[in-house]
């Protein structure tokens, strides 16, 4: 199917779900819902295709009209002047098209639970992977999302063994589903003597925040237990056995929650993050099985694969699978990160945008 048949397709389903939309036949609150969510999607792009076409058919009249001799000068170079402005418009409007049909990613919409776990670097990088947590947690202040500690396992000296976060608001996966993956850290330690530069690591892991209706989970699959949450230094956060661990027995996959006070309130944020895991399992296995030949490294999601390097006495942060460099570092740790999600995003729109021409 030509560029032209994609176009002309989207437009009769466009009118298509209109007319269902205004007669709504023998249409059930689930069809309408489905239906109208559907029709919003493609209001958009039918929109920019308009403007596409329009575009196009003047840029007709107006080569007609250079190429008639009975053109004045005067007209033809006014025609003129406007032909060329056009025909350097059409293909980004045409760019336009092309990324609004682009296939999308079913969670990109979904808020985003947030895993940071210290890896190779001891104290180090519990240290790193609590100012990648805070980073993190600054960004979302600034996108005016919803940051809610899950669980952090402290270390006592101000570091984070590991710590996880929910992070609701608009489009909160489809920003940071990039961040997965190994973070590694270039700096001297404050309990460095000599003054050498010391590397470490933090792994990040971002998972679409899954519902209910994603994934059924059988209670009889569930090993659940408590315990008494835990500060640093191993002080009491409280007296009761508030805290929840939750193993998934099929999978092995283990989730704790201790932040909140209640242990209703953590049961159902563990939940919530076993919900989150098992979905992306199920996304992980659809993705290689469709993408297996993929280009792109950068929506890869490899948490084994070292993604950014921040490194402190250059005051530089490396993202490797864009090869972008920016000297901004004390920027991007308190969360202004727009500019390399911006760029990342870019990336993997162009990848996806030459596997379809």
């Amino acid at each position: 199917m030509n560029i032209s048949e994609k176009l002309n397709h989207v437009v009769a389903r466009h009118d298509e779900l209109r007319e269902s939309l205004t007669t709504q036949n023998n249409m059930n609150s689930e069809e309408l819902q489905r239906t109208s969510k559907e029709f919003s999607e493609l209001v958009d792009i039918v929109r920019i295709i308009g403007e596409f076409r329009k575009m196009e058919a003047e840029a007709q009249d107006l080569a007609e009209l250079i190429a008639d001799p009975k053109t004045d000068g005067e007209m033809k170079a006014l025609a003129e002047d406007e032909f060329y402005e056009l025909k350097s418009k059409i293909p980004q409007k045409e760019n336009e098209i092309q990324l609004k049909l682009l296939p999308k990613d079913e969670a990109d919409e979904k808020n985003a639970i947030l895993e940071v776990r210290a890896g190779t670097g001891g104290d180090e990088a519990a240290l790193f992977a609590a100012n990648l947590f805070r980073m993190y947690q600054r960004y979302a202040e600034q996108q005016n999302w919803r940051f809610i500690p899950i669980n952090i396992n402290e270390t006592g000296i101000g570091g984070y063994k590991e710590a996880s976060a929910s992070i609701t608001g608009k489009g909160v996966f489809a920003r940071l589903k990039f961040e997965s993956g190994v973070h590694r850290v270039q700096r001297v330690p404050e309990t460095e003597s000599q003054g050498r530069v010391h590397t470490s690591a933090a792994t990040v892991a971002v998972l679409p925040e899954a519902e209910e209706v994603d994934i059924e989970i059988d209670t009889k699959d569930l090993r659940i237990d408590t315990y008494r949450a835990q500060g640093a230094g191993g002080q009491h956060v409280n007296k009761t056995d508030s805290a929840i661990r939750i193993t998934h027995v099929p999978s092995n996959i283990v989730v704790q929650c201790q932040d909140g006070k209640s242990q209703h309130k953590n049961r159902a944020q563990a939940m919530k993050m076993l919900r989150s895991k098992l979905y992306e399992v199920e996304r992980e296995e659809k993705d290689l099985a469709r993408a297996s030949d993929r280009k792109t490294q950068v929506g890869s999601g490899d948490r084994s694969e070292r993604i950014r390097t921040y490194n402190y006495p250059q005051g530089r942060i490396t993202d490797h699978r864009i090869n972008l460099t920016l000297y901004k570092l004390d920027k991007a740790l308190e969360g202004y990160l727009d500019e390399l999600i911006n760029a990342l995003l870019s990336e993997d729109q162009a990848a996806r945008l030459a596997e379809i021409t």
